[in-house]
């Protein structure tokens, strides 16, 4: 299929020209003009894109892309990436935060569906924008319970602090580096905070708030989105796509 057409498809799903953000979204670097083959992953990095290469890959989606706040200069690393891309006729589309708080394949609803939540709503403001979900079980849970179908599920390794009540009924999500946003979930009473990366700022305001913290990597809750961003593309397209799992373990 075309390029622009897919483009054009994932501007206005993803709304990436609505939402602001620090990333440029959308296509960053424009390659082949026919595309036959996806490939996905989370991080940009000469790695992804030579094994996108291998693939055969005709345009690469990732959440972290190559520009962020707009380029200085084109040398260095930057120019050995931007230079690859385009020898090999891939072309990179990046979406941030407008995966982040999508509400059909963004990384926070996909966690919200893993952990069978209730009742999603927008929650966990960002520069003005909530970016996360919250979300609540009928029957309470515990955080041991939470915590293994993180771990088995993602899979990650996962670092829990059951620093408030036992039983768990509700559940503030901000995927990634999303620690800004605990502040949230002490104003609305939750019970639990999920995010991504682990914050040593929030560790003794969780603790004092008496609310239970459970990181489960940044890599980890943000591979969920451009997978499922993937199926959604084959399901409309018809067109095959495959996602390229490099974790950084962080």
């Amino acid at each position: 299929m075309e390029l622009n057409e897919l483009v054009s498809y994932m501007d206005d799903y993803l709304r990436v020209n609505e939402i602001a953000d620090v990333s440029a979204n959308g296509l960053q670097i424009e390659g082949k003009k026919e595309v036959k083959k996806i490939c996905l992953g989370v991080d940009s990095s000469l790695e992804i894109f030579k094994e996108a290469s291998k693939k055969k890959a005709d345009l690469l989606i990732v959440h972290h892309g190559l520009i962020w706040g707009g380029l200085k200069c084109i040398r260095g690393l930057v120019k050995e990436r931007i230079s690859y891309l385009l020898e090999n006729g891939i072309s990179l589309y990046a979406v941030h935060l407008p995966l982040d708080m999508h509400p059909e394949v963004g990384n926070n609803i996909e966690l919200i569906k893993i952990l069978n939540l209730c009742d999603p709503k927008p929650f966990g403001a960002y520069h003005g924008l909530n970016i996360g979900f919250k979300g609540r079980y009928e029957k309470m849970i515990t955080i041991k319970d939470i915590s293994k179908t993180l771990e088995k599920t993602l899979p990650a390794k996962i670092e829990s602090f059951n620093f408030g009540s036992d039983k768990i009924r509700s559940v503030g999500i901000v995927s990634g580096g999303g620690g800004s946003a605990f502040e949230d979930c002490i104003k609305e009473g939750l019970d639990l905070f999920i995010t991504g990366e682990p914050s040593h700022a929030i560790y003794h305001i969780a603790k004092e708030a008496r609310i239970n913290l459970i990181f489960a990597g940044h890599y980890a809750t943000e591979k969920l989105g451009v997978m499922a961003l993937g199926k959604n593309i084959e399901e409309k397209f018809k067109i095959k796509t495959e996602f390229i799992d490099i974790p950084t373990g962080l």
